[in-house]
C-alpha cells in the first residue's frame, strides 16, 4: 500500500506588478491557512517519508510550513522544476521515481495540474482543489513504479474552506 497526499499550494498574492509568477509569495490568507491545514494532518498522525514540491515560491513555502508542522526536515524537501512546469504525465513520472521503501509521500503543486493528477490517480474527475486543499489517495501497489491511472482510491480531501 502506498499513500500520497496531493497538496495545492496555499493562497498566493502579488507583491508588485513586477513579481513573476514563479516568485509569487503566499498572501496573508495563505500564511494563515497553511499552518492550519498542516496541523490538521498532524492531528491525524500523518508522517510523510518524502516531501516533493514545485520550487515556485508559493509552493515551496507551503511545503516548508507543512514540513515544520509534521517534523519533516525542511532540507530534505525535494524541489523539482517539472512539478511547476509539467502536466499530469510529468507528475506521474515524478511519483514513479519515489523510492520503493517509502510508504507515504506528499506532493505540493499547482492547479489545474494537481487537481487533474488527483483525478487521474483516483480514476474519477475531482472538483477543483482550493488553495491549500489536500487530497489523500491510497494505492494498492507494492512499488511507486506501478502508480497510474485509476490505480488509487480517494480516501478523503479537505480544504481551508471546509475545515
Amino acid at each position: 500500500m502506498k499513500t500520497i497526499y496531493l497538496v495545492r499550494h496555499a493562497k498566493s498574492g502579488w507583491d508588485s506588478a513586477n513579481t513573476s509568477d514563479f516568485d509569487r509569495p503566499l498572501s496573508d490568507r495563505g500564511r494563515k491557512s497553511a499552518p492550519r491545514m498542516a496541523e490538521l494532518l498532524k492531528g491525524m498522525g500523518v508522517l510523510p517519508e518524502m516531501i516533493i514540491s514545485s520550487p515556485a515560491k508559493r509552493a515551496i513555502t507551503t511545503a516548508e510550513i507543512f514540513s515544520r508542522a509534521l517534523d519533516y526536515p525542511e532540507e530534505s524537501i525535494l524541489s523539482l522544476l517539472e512539478v511547476y512546469h509539467g502536466g499530469t504525465d510529468d507528475l506521474l513520472a515524478v511519483v514513479r521515481k519515489i523510492p520503493a521503501g517509502c510508504a507515504t509521500a506528499m506532493l505540493f503543486g499547482h492547479n489545474p495540474t494537481i487537481t487533474d493528477f488527483a483525478g487521474l490517480l483516483a480514476g474519477k474527475m475531482m472538483a477543483t482543489m482550493d488553495p491549500c486543499g489536500i487530497a489523500r489517495i491510497d494505492m494498492d501497489i507494492d512499488s511507486w513504479e506501478d502508480a497510474g491511472s485509476a490505480k488509487g482510491r480517494l480516501v478523503w480531501h479537505d480544504s481551508p474552506k471546509e475545515s
